[in-house]
């Protein structure tokens, strides 16, 4: 997939202000400080996208971005550690839980996951949540370019260790670095093969 273009559309605290649901939608999500918004850039060719921080908590909202007039990419806030109050926390969860459930054009979630470290239980009982819901979801392994291709490969290996001892099967999984673009050609094959799916007649995805 080549991107041409990527606008940014809105910005809301409710799932039902999101843009109409004629297009087929990607939400991108992960632990605070996963590099998801380098990652988002990466993925488009344009560094000023989607609003990068060395302080967890940055995005607070449901972002749409149209990228090449057909699809949405969705950036959602990190869950985990963030200097915000509880209440607020709380909030947060519920809009991004009833997002989750109920955005009907929404094809994949991407659940980033930070190569760099051993398996969290943060990120295991999210994507275990996500399964009990019936939300689909593939995992995207962040900042490969911090260690060793041996050591990505034995820190992958053991996340999805992890998940097969609750798992029959695991999800579509990439390794990505937004600083060499590792995993950006493979992420976007995968976006336009669903895509190519959801503009079938009668399909079913």
């Amino acid at each position: 997939m080549i991107i041409k273009s990527a606008t940014f559309l809105q910005s809301v605290a409710d799932w039902r202000q999101c843009p109409e649901a004629h297009l087929p939608e990607y939400a991108f999500i992960g632990r605070s400080n996963v590099g998801k918004s380098s990652l988002i850039n990466m993925l488009v060719n344009n560094s000023k996208l989607a609003k990068t921080s060395s302080k967890p908590g940055k995005t607070q909202t449901i972002n749409h971005f149209l990228i090449n007039k057909n699809w949405y990419l969705v950036d959602l806030p990190g869950y985990g550690y963030a200097s915000i109050s509880k209440t607020m926390r709380d909030k947060w969860q519920k809009m991004i839980s009833d997002y989750l459930l109920y955005r009907g054009n929404l094809q994949i979630v991407f659940v980033l996951v930070d190569s760099r470290i051993e398996p969290q239980t943060i990120d295991l009982d999210f994507i275990d949540n996500l399964g009990e819901q019936g939300i689909p979801f593939a995992i995207i392994f962040t900042k490969a370019d911090k260690l060793s291709s041996g050591k990505i490969q034995s820190h992958v290996q053991r996340f999805k260790n992890r998940l097969l001892e609750t798992w029959e099967s695991l999800p579509p999984t990439f390794v990505s670095s937004a600083e060499t673009k590792k995993g950006k050609e493979e992420i976007l094959q995968y976006i336009e093969q669903i895509n190519q799916q959801f503009n079938k007649p009668n399909s079913t995805i």
